[in-house]
């Protein structure tokens, strides 16, 4: 693959260094883009490898990824066109139930997502869905929190990006056994997002890419074309099949869909 990069190494690590300042601080900053019209997709991702490292030189490690904007609905929201990926690390991961605290958060919003445990280590490669369906070993009905730390999400497709896809917390329960009936059903399989009991959002599996397995692939085979593998038991996130909620402390969250346990949490500010 070419490289489409406007910015240096010097300069990717300024903005990152200005996220990772954002998020820690709970300060956001400015659009990236706005005083960097021309910056790409490649800029992009090298801005989120940068804070994605920092991570893991840390300690930290990659637990999974996610694609996000494979839905109309959330690309018409943040007014983009086509999805992007992000890298969930352990300190993201959320095992429900529990309670997550929000005040570390900026403006975290809630999607209702399918998410796909990988049952075994997955070299780069190119793959086809019935590939995939062998790979995975496990199935959720999960939360993604997101959160911008670019402020009042002002963001064009490179901040997100940028901005390690948005991301900020993956909340699963307890997964579903993959089989070939549960996979079939997925595209249409309705997932609810319900805030203290009361549906707030809905969408079936169809909404991303046509099939939740779909977005899973595209991930899969975009880190392919960059050589990086998966390592069993990685989880990866589909895509919202619903617009995004804001997530407001002091409430009760639960994710649910026929056939699967539900994941729920509570939020304190």
């Amino acid at each position: 693959m070419t490289s489409d990069m406007s910015i240096d190494a010097q300069t990717a690590t300024a903005l990152a260094d200005a996220l990772y300042g954002a998020e820690t601080s709970r300060s956001p900053i400015g659009t990236l883009t706005d005083d960097r019209p021309n910056l790409t997709v490649d800029d992009a991702y090298a801005i989120q490898t940068v804070n994605t490292q920092r991570k893991l030189a840390a300690g930290g490690r990659i637990v999974g990824r996610k694609v996000g904007l494979t839905s109309l609905a959330m690309q018409q929201q943040l007014g983009v066109d086509q999805p992007d990926y992000g890298a969930i690390t352990d300190d993201m991961l959320v095992q429900a139930p529990t309670t997550v605290d929000v005040s570390v958060l900026i403006a975290p919003r809630v999607e209702g997502e399918f998410a796909f445990r990988v049952g075994r280590d997955v070299k780069a490669g190119s793959y086809t869905l019935d590939d995939l369906r062998e790979m995975v070993d496990a199935v959720y009905v999960s939360m993604e929190i997101i959160d911008s730390r670019i402020a009042n999400w002002k963001i064009k497709l490179a901040d997100t990006i940028a901005d390690n896809a948005s991301s900020a917390r993956l909340v699963v329960g307890e997964g579903a056994p993959a089989t070939a009936e549960l996979f079939d059903a997925l595209p249409d399989t309705v997932l609810t997002l319900t805030r203290n009991g009361e549906e707030v959002a809905s969408g079936a599996g169809r909404e991303v890419l046509g099939d939740p397995l779909l977005g899973a692939l595209w991930v899969v085979n975009r880190l392919g074309e960059l050589g990086e593998d998966l390592r069993a038991g990685e989880i990866i996130l589909a895509g919202a099949v619903h617009a995004s909620v804001p997530l407001e402390p002091g409430v009760e969250w639960s994710v649910s869909a026929s056939g699967f346990a539900a994941a729920t949490i509570a939020t304190s500010a």
